[in-house]
């Protein structure tokens, strides 16, 4: 497990790389892209030996008999976060965007609210907008730096078309890792307001030492009811690229709607994607995650330490995730001026904080899970771009 290796991504069909010079105007000759949430790492060995085995082979027919890696996602499941799951619960996705598509084709109609809490991950209001649903932004409370949810304001707002609740957990981009009292009430308004509640957990792995992620099955079981939950190997072990997610349904009437959906649209999964999981989610893949964590905890600390040190910036202290969430708000530039230090200046590629959503507007997102002579690189072309603020 090198992860300061420097492995040459250009050229390979990268969105990250191969993409960000036609996105952001940032050459992949000389920039860093810290925008797109995959890491420049290569996975757990395991991984690589799954893919080299089907190589071997050499026929690569219709995936079935899933045992094995059902068997896996139980091992991970209950080894890594205490939650017990029946093999009926899951079903697999092509990633946990198109988990969140399907979960608002079975569980809500045209025109209905879906309630986002922002800023958070920009894809669950394309898909939204997309299904002819609304989004409902219920804005996170900014307390010094920490997102805090206000249920008394999420109250008032709602009008009774809502139908569903997409929560992060852990919230990206803020990088928050809920406490159970926090859980506790987002349940408690799913359950005021009668919501389907989508639990987005595809970052529970990337959880820095002293916090602990809470599954939201493991909350209340009352939830059960309009409960769906979300996970996948491809964040956790970067196989972004195997397009393969779970989503995970308790309770049985729910259960019999979300395989309705995925019936209709002839959903199944992607053999080259199982296989990788399957490996993953293993002993060698919990050691190598554990090692994942233990260095990008000190990628954490270089790139704190630099945003620190300019005046007007302000990094949200990352509880989990790899994507530092900064705050520009205090350097009372306009937001032309901040891309063009940013991206034109220091040619780094991040993404922009109003995509998230309401309350993201003042923010860049950038990805630090990358080798750490790299965000060393970043660090510096930041101080460098603000150097007139220090």
């Amino acid at each position: 497990m090198n992860f300061d290796e420097i492995i040459d991504r250009r050229g390979t069909h990268s969105q990250k790389w191969d993409m960000m010079e036609s996105y952001y105007g940032v050459s992949p000759e000389d920039g860093i892209p810290m925008w797109v949430a995959d890491m420049d790492f290569r996975p757990p060995q395991a991984v690589t030996d799954a893919l080299a085995a089907m190589v071997d082979h050499g026929i690569y027919g219709y995936f079935g008999d899933d045992r094995a890696y059902k068997d896996a996602i139980l091992w991970w499941m209950a080894n890594r976060h205490g939650w017990q799951v029946d093999p009926d619960w899951i079903f697999t996705t092509h990633g946990l965007v198109n988990g969140t598509a399907l979960c608002i084709e079975a569980y809500t109609e045209p025109g209905d609210g879906v309630v986002l809490f922002t800023p958070v991950y920009h894809a669950f209001a394309r898909v939204i907008k997309a299904a002819g649903r609304r989004v409902v932004e219920c804005p996170l409370a900014n307390d010094a730096g920490r997102y805090e949810m206000d249920f008394d304001a999420y109250d008032a707002q709602m009008t009774g078309d809502e139908r569903m609740v997409i929560l992060c957990s852990p919230h990206n981009p803020g990088g928050r890792v809920w406490t159970r009292a926090e859980l506790e009430a987002v349940g408690e308004f799913a359950r005021r307001h009668d919501l389907i509640l989508v639990s987005d957990e595809i970052h529970h792995d990337l959880v820095y030492p002293g916090q602990s992620h809470i599954v939201m099955d493991k909350i209340d079981p009352s939830l059960r009811e309009r409960l769906v939950l979300m996970s996948a190997t491809t964040k956790t072990f970067n196989i972004a690229g195997a397009h393969l997610g779970n989503v995970i349904v308790p309770d049985a009437g729910l259960r019999a709607r979300f395989a309705a959906r995925m019936s209709a649209l002839a959903i199944s999964p992607n053999a080259f994607g199982v296989h990788m999981a399957t490996a993953a989610y293993s002993a060698e893949g919990a050691e190598w995650v554990e090692a994942l964590m233990a260095y990008l905890d000190g990628n954490r600390a270089v790139f704190d330490r630099a945003i620190a040190g300019i005046p007007g910036l302000a990094s949200m202290p990352l509880e989990a995730t790899y994507l530092a969430w900064v705050d520009f708000a205090d350097t009372g530039m306009a937001r032309e001026e901040l891309l063009a230090r940013v991206e034109r200046d220091a040619r780094i590629a991040v993404n922009h904080g109003a995509s998230f959503g309401a309350g993201g507007e003042t923010f860049l997102r950038f990805n630090i899970a990358t080798p750490r002579a790299r965000v060393e690189e970043a660090a510096k072309r930041l101080r460098d771009a603000f150097r007139d603020l220090q």
